[in-house]
């Protein structure tokens, strides 16, 4: 399993069931939804995080309310993460919390 380089390397079954199931602003994924941790994110991923999305969409969604750079960093982090997150869908497992690349995938 690939895991894109904008998500943290150490996700389990059980953080891709709780993405898939509540999203990231659920607090599922926190490093999407903590403004800080967001824009390190597009900082230093920013690139590969449009990139992922277009190549799904065809184009970039553009949020409904967003008011700050942060707010924009957490719109887009989070919607890159939660497509991932379907994309690997059949690997969410509420019973398994081994690290997905740890597991062999």
């Amino acid at each position: 399993m690939q895991i894109p380089n904008f998500i943290d390397q150490d996700l389990t079954p059980y953080d891709l069931a709780a993405i898939i199931q509540g999203g990231c602003e659920s607090g599922a994924y926190m490093p999407a939804v903590t403004y800080h941790k967001a824009m390190e994110t597009m900082s230093e991923h920013g690139d590969d995080v449009f990139t992922y999305i277009e190549e799904r969409l065809g184009e970039l969604p553009t949020p409904k309310e967003v008011t700050s750079w942060s707010g924009l960093a957490c719109f887009y982090v989070s919607y890159a993460v939660e497509l991932w997150a379907i994309e690997n869908e059949d690997k969410a497992d509420w019973e398994n919390d081994t690290p997905l690349l740890d597991a062999g995938e």
